[in-house]
């Protein structure tokens, strides 16, 4: 029989059974569905975490005051802060290492902005004046921090474009004064509009000069220390001359942890693109259950036509015939299963980047691939067992049945 004649008996097969082969359908494109829309997820997670981090900067060490264990990058403790001292003086000392183009030293904490008679609290970041380069942050008005000594606290303040708005409304925050914690600042510059980054709103910051966020928060220790190399190959000499030099300064004791922006890239791409692995394995198995339901029709349908299978072997169809006629079915199947179900996925995921625009929600390639493959070989898999029962009919008691 010619592969033509085998798809047109299928075709007549599928449609003849409307309801039967609509389950077997929907339950496949379920399944393709949901692997698709959750590795969607799992890989816009991926893709979000390591975009954020990007937007750091680039060719970063970061240094943190206190000693992670030697198992590697920790993210928990990455964020976590230490009694452990890190000083402006020690992030003085690194701008003579060889291979470091910037370094800005941060000193976080919260505190209240007052202006015009409104009052909320804002994060306050004390940096030098190399920060605002470092994290590709850009101007809508005024000018950056004063390239003073770090020491020397200038009454001065950069502010977000929220808290501009909330506290100065149309009129022109540039020279104007306000209060931060116990002290008046003069506004010499707003930040273009950010968003969110890292768990911190940039359109919502206050920065200052280091050494006046250390009074304010009554603090000699930085919370952290930006350092970026000439190049992204100068990253690991880098790394080791800046762990070295701290070390020195420390008395020979090595109470800080030296990161570079590549390690926690790496982490975080290795443990969501495991997440999405896990995700997606979940999600194929309801390929396998689709699988099973298929199996189930077609021996229904095999039960339902022992008069056409056996008419076939009387006019001289061979068993292999018989096998490939049921497979074909099972095929066509599993195919109309996987394209309804890739649509739907692709329309889940275009739903998600819509829902939230800054979440890249796109299925890898991988994925697509392997539940489309994984749906078509299922359905042939769990097709053998019909197509062999089928194959096996005696035609003379498939007649008398019929």
């Amino acid at each position: 029989m010619r592969l033509a004649d085998r798809l047109h008996f299928a075709r007549a097969a599928v449609t003849g059974a409307p309801w039967r082969s609509a389950l077997s359908v929907l339950a496949m494109s379920i399944g393709v569905a949901a692997v698709v829309v959750l590795t969607a997820l799992g890989d816009g997670a991926r893709r979000y975490v390591v975009g954020q981090f990007s937007a750091i900067g680039t060719n970063l060490v970061i240094a943190l005051p206190g000693r992670t264990g030697t198992g590697g990058f920790n993210p928990a403790t990455a964020i976590t802060s230490t009694p452990r001292d890190l000083t402006v003086d020690d992030a003085a000392s690194l701008l003579r290492l060889p291979g470091v183009r910037r370094v800005a030293p941060l000193a976080v904490g919260t505190s209240e902005i007052a202006a015009n008679g409104r009052l909320r609290e804002v994060m306050v970041v004390g940096v030098s004046s190399s920060y605002v380069p470092m994290r590709n942050f850009e101007l809508a008005q005024g000018q950056n921090l004063p390239d003073d000594d770090w020491n020397r606290a200038a009454p001065v303040a950069l502010i977000g474009d929220k808290i501009r708005e909330e506290l100065f409304g149309p009129t022109p925050a540039l020279g104007q004064l306000v209060r931060v914690g116990d002290r008046r600042l003069r506004i010499i510059g707003v930040l273009k509009p950010v968003g969110q980054g890292l768990g911190m709103n940039t359109d919502e910051l206050v920065i200052v000069p280091v050494a006046l966020a250390q009074a304010l928060f009554n603090s000699n220790t930085l919370f952290r220390v930006l350092i970026e190399a000439n190049s992204r190959p100068a990253i690991p000499e880098v790394r080791e001359r800046v762990l070295q030099r701290l070390k020195e300064r420390h008395r020979g004791e090595e109470d800080v942890t030296v990161i570079t922006q590549d390690a926690v890239l790496a982490t975080f791409d290795r443990l969501l693109g495991a997440l999405t692995l896990a995700v997606g394995g979940i999600a194929a198995i309801s390929l396998a259950v689709a699988g099973i339901l298929v199996m189930n029709v077609m021996l229904v349908a095999v039960t339902q036509r022992t008069g056409e299978i056996g008419l076939l072997k009387a006019l001289g169809a061979p068993a292999r015939t018989i096998r490939r006629l049921f497979l074909s079915e099972a095929a066509m199947l599993s195919a109309l299963g996987a394209l309804l179900g890739y649509l739907l996925g692709q329309a889940g995921a275009f739903l998600l980047r819509q829902l939230f625009p800054v979440f890249p929600a796109y299925a890898p390639d991988w994925a697509v691939f392997a539940a489309l493959a994984t749906a078509l070989l299922t359905g042939l898999l769990f097709g053998v067992l019909p197509a062999r029962r089928a194959a096996r009919l005696d035609p003379v008691e498939a007649l008398m049945k019929h």
